[in-house]
């Protein structure tokens, strides 16, 4: 029986890439973002007013389709966790089982780029509804079952900016208080499960990719100031990494690692 990943924020970027991957490794997939059609506009918070970004689910599941995998696409929202528990149930309901959670989306709203003093008690409780309270709800609604099976991989999408300080102030390049500390708090999540289940064979990671060109950036001109600062890490790297991770027989030399920066895994292994 082939294995399941259930993907969040898989209309684009890392998500559809790391669906594409999975699609080539012999997955099946239940995808979920917001944007189920080409055109479709959302609010993000870099940007003034809602926009229609490149990409949907509805384009990748035909990608993976076409790649032989079968494919739920599910529009959810991160702030909407009743939407997320709809997802979850559809996933086990048409395929029986979740192999694999990627908790890939973060929030997009207003916030992330605001100043310790400028950013409101509402962004950040929106902030850590997307960062924080949703990964962790799905990783409650998942993991039992997992348990029950005793396999299964959760892998977690944290963020350098938890781990070190801002190169600059939030709206030059650099990043918030509130968006850098709910990653830090995602973080602190895979120690619980390591050691709350340590004999279960359930494989849980967080994953840190480095600086990936979003669309969101490309559309706000954020990507040209941070690019200045930074090396992009391209999109396909860390889809391997998380393929790697899921299947590889020998994890031994990162399954303690409190964070795995994707890019270096990747140079490692010779995934690029």
């Amino acid at each position: 029986m082939k294995k399941v990943a259930f993907i969040t924020g898989a209309s684009r970027g890392l998500g559809a890439a790391t669906a594409l991957e999975l699609a080539k490794a012999g997955y099946d997939l239940a995808l979920t973002a917001r944007t189920m059609n080409v055109g479709e506009q959302q609010q993000y918070g870099l940007l003034e007013k809602p926009v229609s970004l490149p990409g949907s689910l509805s384009e990748v599941a035909a990608q993976v389709r076409g790649l032989g995998a079968e494919v739920i696409a599910i529009r959810s929202d991160i702030l909407d966790p009743e939407s997320l528990d709809r997802a979850v149930s559809d996933a086990f309901q048409h395929f029986g089982k979740i192999d694999l959670l990627f908790n890939n989306a973060c929030y997009q709203g207003d916030g992330n780029q605001e100043r310790l003093l400028e950013v409101t008690p509402e962004q950040v409780l929106n902030i850590y509804q997307g960062n924080v309270f949703t990964p962790l709800r799905l990783v409650q609604k998942v993991l039992p079952k997992m348990l029950e099976r005793k396999v299964g991989c959760i892998v977690n999408m944290v963020s350098g900016s938890a781990l070190v300080p801002p190169p600059a102030p939030a709206d030059e390049g650099g990043w918030g208080f509130a968006y850098s500390s709910s990653k830090a708090a995602l973080i602190r999540m895979i120690h619980s499960i390591r050691v709350e289940h340590r004999d279960c064979n359930i494989r849980a990671f967080n994953i840190e990719p480095g600086f990936v060109v979003t669309e969101v950036m490309k559309a706000s001109g954020l990507d040209k100031i941070i690019q200045k600062r930074v090396r992009p890490t391209a999109v396909s790297t860390t889809a391997k990494v998380v393929r790697w991770l899921s299947q590889a027989e020998d994890i031994s030399h990162v399954e303690d690692l409190e964070v795995i920066s994707t890019s270096v895994l990747a140079v490692e292994l010779g995934l690029e």
